[in-house]
């Protein structure tokens, strides 16, 4: 899972040291004379004379995102490199799926429309049929065809307008499930144009197929085991037909970044570890952790 600091580094970055431009279904191709063929003929957004003129104009440098892609193009490991079909972007990995960005508002666990004074950086923010990512300091970074007609960097209008950018106001902000809120999480302003590496190799993981149903900013820390032998579940519950993934001796560290699911009147946790090179991430109750 990527940590929000990573994620609100790489939305800065292509927004700054990219060619980019709105293709709608894209998610970080390079416009190569293959993928334009694709994408002129994939959408009927893309199909309209003036948005295929722009696509066919459009270098073998430049990348086309659009709103919701751009989300899941960094979370599916775009990594810049045009000599790729997809920029070096898998397709639904990472426990990201192929959803739209109306769909993608619905899996925040605590999407709301105030509280936009506490918004943390790497936070989905949202209104109908568009979304973004909050990068810090009253900004997002969206991709849009409106203004530059690209991945750019706007003021979010329900914090206020800041001079040099266009604003908008959103209906919601969320944080996203396949994002780990790291403390470190801040706006970030690369001083030079990164140069694109090819994605590291992804490290072993095993990962619950259930969701975190809720957010707590206040439960988010490091917790120690407190029983003998603490399972880590596939879901909240310990029902006898849900999986165990694995089992913790006492004294096991696990992370939590505040997310969770209420069973009855008990918080089962939605954390994270790392043991034998393997990264787990699953459910464990409160009950025997402590923070």
């Amino acid at each position: 899972m990527m940590k929000a600091s990573e994620f609100v580094a790489k939305a800065v970055d292509i927004a700054k040291n990219y060619k980019t431009l709105y293709v709608m279904g894209c998610f970080g191709a390079p416009m190569t004379a293959a993928n334009k063929k694709r994408y002129t003929q994939n959408h009927e957004y893309n199909r309209r004379a003036a948005r295929t003129a722009m696509i066919n104009a459009a270098s073998a440098e430049t990348f086309g995102f659009d709103c919701v892609n751009l989300i899941k193009g960094i979370l599916w490991g775009w990594c810049g490199d045009a000599s790729r079909q997809y920029g070096g972007s898998g397709y639904a990995i990472n426990g990201v799926p192929d959803i739209g960005a109306d769909s993608m508002i619905t899996k925040c666990p605590d999407a709301s429309a105030s509280g936009w004074d506490k918004v943390d950086p790497g936070e989905a923010v949202w209104c109908k049929g568009h979304i973004g990512i909050y990068i810090g300091d009253g900004l997002a970074v969206e991709c849009t065809p409106s203004w530059a007609n690209k991945v750019q960097i706007t003021a979010v209008g329900n914090i206020g307008a800041k001079s040099g950018y266009k604003t908008r106001k959103w209906t919601k902000h969320g944080h996203l499930p396949y994002v780990e809120y790291d403390t470190a999480a801040a706006p970030v302003k690369p001083s030079a144009p990164a140069t694109p590496t090819p994605a590291p190799a992804a490290p072993k993981q095993i990962k619950a197929s259930g969701a975190a149903k809720s957010f707590d900013r206040s439960l988010a820390g490091t917790y120690t085991v407190t029983a003998s032998s603490l399972n880590v579940r596939d879901k909240a519950g310990a029902t006898d037909q849900i999986k165990i993934l694995t089992a913790l001796p006492s004294g096991a560290k696990v992370q939590n970044y505040g997310y969770y699911t209420l069973v009855g009147k008990v918080k089962w946790l939605y954390v994270q570890f790392t043991r034998n090179g393997v990264t787990y991430t699953g459910f464990c109750s409160e009950k025997y952790l402590r923070k």
